[in-house]
């Protein structure tokens, strides 16, 4: 039994259209005849994990389009949740959310369950930029839904935007960024966009009208310039937030601390192993029981390994000595003619016996991550 506070993951794998750039776990739930079934199994899911003392200190519905639940299968979902786990009183909790399937009774609901976190979806502010992409959305729907929750009480919001999507221009992107300053969300999420096997824009790349890399390299700069001068501080490499509105969720993955992942090809790292769902809809949702994809034990050399990986995605690096008692082994040891080039290049500091990332570092963070480790 662990006595750390966990996070919960809960995903919910519907759509009412798959966007172009999107290959995660989803499918179109005007073609979904295993709804029921699906909602049945999550619920059976959670109720696992019953008796065994688990303390949550946040929770995260994601997918997918968690908003697209109804009201009764949300609430369905929320009371296993708080039959099963400790939900401690600070716990943030998180609902992703396309603009267009929110309305006053839903968002309702969703603050009356002990939401206080909603992650919108937003991408772009341009119509053509929007229908590049496939989203259902328009801006005026984003605005509405927005305003909306405000008046519901949700305080803490974050909006999701992309970089480097077709037909995008450095003044467009710019028009993007002013207009959702001035609605001052709490956080925000900038994605460069990937061309994902399997997807849409993967297949018909060649005809698409994609910004240059250099473009790509100016709006990420662009967009990091902006934010930082409007009080957002650039936390991690795809996330900004004011002072203490980062995501507390997200955290937890880039500290490697312990979370429980519920739903259709999702992830857990709990007591000591991490373990995913199948990504079969028809296998998980009739199934007896739960079966893992696979089950992984995390070893010295794979922690070692996770603990640089994900803690350099983050501003605040790590500790230099936190690793040495953790590990016992000096990160630098070794690696010093490496790290003296990527510090003289400007891609990393060492402040204070901490390594991180600079912001020039961000950018090319895969690159520098294969280099280190």
């Amino acid at each position: 039994m662990t006595t750390d506070i966990v996070g919960l993951y809960l995903h919910v794998p519907f759509c009412v259209r798959k966007c172009n750039y999107c290959d995660f776990c989803s499918y179109n739930v005007s073609s979904v005849d295993w709804r029921d079934e699906y909602i049945d199994r999550l619920c059976e899911e959670i109720l696992s994990y019953k008796g065994r003392d688990i303390k949550v200190n946040s929770i995260f519905f994601g997918g997918g389009t968690p908003s697209l639940l109804t009201v009764d299968e949300f609430e369905r979902i929320v009371s296993t949740i708080r039959s099963t786990f400790c939900v401690l009183p600070e716990t943030e909790f998180t609902i992703e959310a396309n603009p267009k399937t929110l309305d006053k009774q839903k968002l309702g609901v969703f603050v009356k369950s002990g939401v206080n976190r909603l992650s919108m979806g937003l991408q772009s502010i341009h119509e053509k930029e929007l229908k590049m992409l496939g989203r259902i959305h328009n801006f005026e729907e984003f605005i509405a839904s927005y305003n909306l929750a405000r008046e519901c009480g949700i305080d803490n919001v974050n909006i999701d935007l992309m970089y480097g999507i077709p037909e995008q221009t450095m003044e467009s992107f710019r028009e993007t960024l002013d207009t959702v300053m001035a609605l001052k969300p709490e956080h925000i999420s900038l994605y460069g966009l990937i061309l994902e096997e399997g997807t849409p824009f993967f297949e018909k790349q060649g005809d698409l009208n994609l910004p240059s890399e250099d473009r790509e390299c100016d709006m990420y700069y662009l967009a990091a310039d902006i934010l930082k001068g409007k009080g957002y501080s650039h936390y991690e490499i795809s996330n900004y937030s004011l002072p203490g509105r980062e995501c507390k969720h997200n955290l937890k993955y880039w500290r490697s601390q312990q979370y429980i992942g519920v739903g259709l090809s999702a992830y857990s790292y709990f007591d000591g192993k991490r373990f995913g769902n199948v990504d079969d809809p028809i296998e998980y949702s009739y199934k007896k029981c739960v079966e893992y994809d696979y089950i992984e034990s995390i070893d010295f050399a794979k922690s070692q390994y996770e603990y640089v990986m994900l803690r350099l995605r983050l501003a605040e690096g790590f500790s230099l000595l936190e690793f040495k008692e953790k590990f016992r082994v000096d990160f630098l040891q070794g690696r010093e003619n490496i790290i003296s080039r990527l510090k003289s290049a400007g891609y990393l500091n060492i402040i204070d016996e901490r390594i991180s990332l600079t912001e020039k570092g961000f950018y090319i963070s895969n690159s520098i991550l294969n280099e280190l480790i």
